[in-house]
């Protein structure tokens, strides 16, 4: 099974580009991220014509998940069953954010994650992002103890650069949100109950991201962050053959933010 995570950062605005994409990689299961749209605005019939089932969800025009896949698509869940909501003002009731899908795709139970950003280290939604990874991760380790032997994969864009390494300048990120040592924490929480983090192996080389800025020509500078990332269960870890991540896909016209980042499953 060939298993990509992308942040598409606007489907709509880029699907022409993602069915070429598809179609050049042989993917047979696209999670994605940052959709961008309602439900009803998602365009269902671009990928069902190429073979694929879609779950998709999107309340509004920010965030936004979905899984495509070719190898089967059941028990479909929005969102995981503790997934916190967030809201501004303490006054009005949280709202649960359209930031996570699970289907069993090919015999695996995937996730598309979108992690919430934070924003700043000051800022409620950095409050929210942390309690959102702790009750993801309390889900997880549920799942593990139900079934030790359960294939799961939890891909997306994670919004945390587990270390210095995967940040083109450490210090520039010092005191801001992806980098602090409560969000790394938490990110390695996630191994700490069995969970492995198992892209960067296949592709270990320095200033290796997934993520360039569209400001102050980041991206040909390789002035990025590796923030899209797949964690694999125990019992899945030991059948990823191979990972690598399409900066190709980042150049050009109406690319997105992020590449995508692909694993091999056999």
């Amino acid at each position: 099974m060939r298993l990509a995570t992308w942040n598409v950062n606007s489907v709509r605005s880029r699907q022409d580009r993602i069915v070429e994409w598809l179609l050049r990689s042989d993917i047979d299961v696209l999670a994605m991220q940052e959709t961008k749209c309602k439900d009803e605005q998602f365009p269902y019939e671009r990928f069902t014509e190429m073979g694929y089932e879609v779950a998709h969800v999107g309340l509004s025009q920010w965030n936004g998940v979905a899984l495509l896949s070719r190898v089967g698509l059941e028990n479909v869940q929005v969102g995981f069953e503790d997934q916190p909501g967030f809201s501004k003002d303490p006054e009005i009731e949280a709202v649960r954010e359209a930031r996570a899908i699970g289907a069993s795709c090919g015999g695996i139970q995937i996730w598309s994650l979108y992690v919430p950003n934070g924003r700043d280290l000051a800022d409620p939604h950095y409050t929210y992002k942390l309690e959102w990874l702790a009750k993801l991760r309390a889900d997880a380790q549920a799942w593990l103890t139900a079934d030790p032997q359960a294939q799961i994969a939890l891909v997306g864009d994670w919004n945390i650069a587990p270390t210095d390494e995967d940040v083109w300048d450490p210090a520039l990120f010092e005191g801001k949100t992806h980098t602090s040592r409560p969000e790394r924490d938490a990110f390695a929480s996630f191994e700490e109950i069995g969970f492995s983090e198992v892209t960067r192996q296949f592709t270990p080389e320095p200033r290796t991201f997934t993520y360039w800025d569209y400001t102050q020509l980041r991206f040909p500078k390789k002035q990025g962050l590796r923030i899209d990332m797949a964690l694999t269960s125990p019992a899945l870890t030991p059948r990823v053959s191979g990972a690598s991540i399409d900066r190709e896909e980042r150049k050009g016209k109406g690319a997105s933010d992020h590449a995508p980042v692909i694993v091999e499953i056999s």
